[in-house]
């Protein structure tokens, strides 16, 4: 493996680690105030199309990393519609 690719892995993990938190502390007490609607929109459909980006370079880092990101984002941004006072 060639040090550019270890360099993809490690970024891909420690980004990806980072939205585990949110996603966690989202999920245990529903409290969405401090989320931003519009840039959680944003940022899923950031990753969606990062994935796809990786999918058609067959880059395995960036395709497995938005593929994480893209499930914890979007299950934050559905939080976020979900338990958000009306």
């Amino acid at each position: 493996m060639q040090a550019s690719d270890l360099l993809g892995y490690a970024a891909a993990t420690m980004t990806t680690i980072a939205f585990v938190p949110q996603a966690w502390r989202t999920f245990k007490t529903r409290d969405v105030s401090g989320i931003s609607l519009k840039m959680y929109s944003v940022f899923t459909a950031g990753v969606a199309a990062w994935l796809a980006y990786g999918i058609i370079n067959k880059d395995i880092p960036i395709i497995a990393a938005n593929a994480i990101t893209l499930l914890l984002a979007a299950a934050v941004l559905v939080m976020k519609i979900r338990f958000r006072k009306q």
